[in-house]
């Protein structure tokens, strides 16, 4: 086997990208501290033709160098909003027709192994803090909460991780 060349790889370029058909999901980043995690949620969110990134809260917007050493890029090619406040993005997100999905451990959650999507809908995931995970006010106001099944002795992954499962998951089931 021979490892292909960037030039083979036959990539879209960011004007190609922008133009594109999107999956329709949205992912909220709910006060990521880290600029290395936000930069990885835009590289995925590029790789898998997410629709919009929302940071909120604390969460750093681009430009920044920070997160251009994870994203490489793709900040400029993904399309993002910043929202003050994570309740003000939920509500916009329901007012335009979007299932909104907190990624959180809860009472009743539904295992990510077992989400069945409906490709007529449009679905925002909600990404939580590293530290304190989804605020429990957020949670309140989604329609579903997500939880990956986790198998070892660690209850969770790390935030960049996870968005990355949940996005290919996604995309798996939106995608045509």
């Amino acid at each position: 086997m021979r490892k292909l060349k960037v030039t083979e790889l036959n990539r879209l370029t960011p004007e190609a990208f922008k133009e594109s058909r999107k999956i329709p999901l949205v992912i909220v980043l709910d006060h990521i501290r880290s600029l290395n995690n936000v930069g990885s949620v835009f590289r995925t969110s590029d790789a898998f033709k997410v629709e919009a990134v929302y940071l909120c809260g604390i969460t750093a917007c681009p430009p920044h160098v920070e997160i251009h050493k994870t994203a490489l890029g793709a900040e400029d090619t993904v399309t993002w909003k910043y929202f003050d406040d994570t309740l003000a993005a939920v509500d916009k997100l329901r007012q335009q027709g979007y299932t909104v999905c907190a990624i959180e451990q809860v009472e009743g959650s539904i295992m990510l192994d077992k989400l069945l999507l409906d490709k007529n809908k449009k679905y925002a995931v909600i990404m939580g803090n590293e530290v304190k995970g989804v605020q429990q006010a957020v949670v309140d106001k989604c329609d579903m909460c997500i939880e990956i099944p986790q198998y070892g002795t660690k209850h969770s992954l790390n935030v960049s991780v996870t968005t990355g499962i949940v996005i290919w998951d996604f995309f798996k089931q939106l995608s045509d």
